[in-house]
C-alpha cells in the first residue's frame, strides 16, 4: 500500500492562502483510502491549531494525521531525556507541546531573576516574538550546560510576502553565541521520521511531497521515500539544477499531483 507525507507551508498553503488543488488532492486520498500524514517543520502551532487553519481552507482532517516538529520534539524528549526545566524560544504551539511534558517551563520573568541557571533544556523553534533578551538567556543556559535542542533547521519559511526568517536562523544565532551544536529533531532527521512512519502504519511505499530541497527532498532521499517537489514554496528549478539533491518528480503545484495519482492508481 502507498502512504503519502505532505509538507504544509509552501505545499498546501502559503501563509494564509491555500494553494489551488490542495483540498481536491486530500479528498481524493480520503475517498480512495490512501493513508497520508501532514508533516511540518513549523512549530508555531500544534496539531489542534493546524487543524483549525486547514478547516478554514476547506481541508478537514483529524489532528492525528498532523505532525509538527514541536510534537516530534516533545515525543523525543519524553522518550530519551530525564525531566528538567525548559527554556523555550518559539511560538504558542511549541510552548503548548513543552507544557504537555509537565517538566516546567522557565519564562522570561523567572529568567531575569536568575532561574535560567536551573534550565536543563533550551528548545528552539520559530519565534515570532523573538527578543535579544530571549537569545541572551538561552545563550547563558546553554553555556552553563543546558542541552540545546532545535525543532527544525529551516532557515526560512514561505509567507505571502516572500521568504521570512525561520527557526534555523534563530538556531544559527545561538550556535554562533554558544559554540554548541544543537540536536535537530525535524526534517530531514531521524527523530521525526520515527514519528511519521509509526502514524502511517504498514505501507509498502512512501511518497514525500515537499517544497524544500534541503529538508523535504533530503528527508525523502535519506529514508528511501519517493521525493516529489512542488514549485509553490521555497526551492526552484534553478536550485534543483545547482543542488546535488535531485527529486524523483517535480510538479508545478500540488494540484498536478491529482492527475498523476489518477494515472498511476
Amino acid at each position: 500500500m502507498l502512504g503519502i507525507i505532505f509538507d504544509m507551508d509552501g505545499v498546501l498553503y502559503r501563509g494564509n492562502t491555500p494553494i489551488k488543488g490542495a483540498r481536491e488532492v486530500i479528498e481524493f486520498l480520503k475517498e480512495t483510502g490512501i493513508p497520508f500524514i501532514f508533516l511540518t517543520n513549523n512549530s508555531t502551532r500544534d496539531p489542534a491549531m493546524y487543524r483549525e487553519k486547514l478547516l478554514s481552507m476547506g481541508i478537514d482532517v483529524p489532528e492525528e494525521v498532523i505532525v509538527t516538529s514541536g510534537l516530534a520534539t516533545r515525543l523525543y524528549m519524553k522518550r530519551h531525556f530525564e525531566p528538567g526545566k525548559i527554556f523555550v524560544l518559539g511560538g504558542e504551539g511549541l510552548h503548548r507541546e513543552m507544557e504537555r511534558l509537565g517538566w516546567g517551563i522557565v519564562g522570561i520573568e523567572e529568567a531575569r531573576k536568575g532561574v535560567w541557571r536551573q534550565v536543563r533544556y533550551v528548545v528552539v523553534g520559530l519565534d515570532p516574538d523573538l527578543t535579544y533578551e530571549k537569545l541572551k538567556y538561552a545563550t547563558l543556559a546553554i553555556r552553563k550546560g543546558a542541552t540545546f535542542i532545535g525543532t527544525n533547521p529551516d532557515t526560512t519559511y514561505p509567507a505571502e510576502e516572500g521568504l521570512c526568517p525561520g527557526a534555523g536562523s534563530i538556531i544559527a544565532a545561538l550556535r554562533a553565541a554558544t559554540d554548541r551544536e544543537p540536536l535537530i529533531i525535524g526534517k530531514p532527521n531521524e527523530p521525526v521520521y520515527e514519528v511519521v512512519v509509526s502514524k502511517l502504519g504498514k505501507v509498502d511505499e512512501i511518497w514525500m511531497v515537499g517544497d524544500r530541497l534541503d529538508t523535504d527532498i533530503a528527508f525523502a532521499k535519506r529514508f528511501g521515500m519517493k521525493a516529489i517537489m512542488v514549485l509553490t514554496g521555497v526551492s526552484t528549478m534553478e536550485d534543483v539544477e545547482k543542488s546535488g539533491i535531485v527529486p524523483d518528480l517535480v510538479l508545478p503545484s500540488i494540484g498536478e499531483l491529482l492527475d498523476y495519482l489518477k494515472v498511476i492508481l
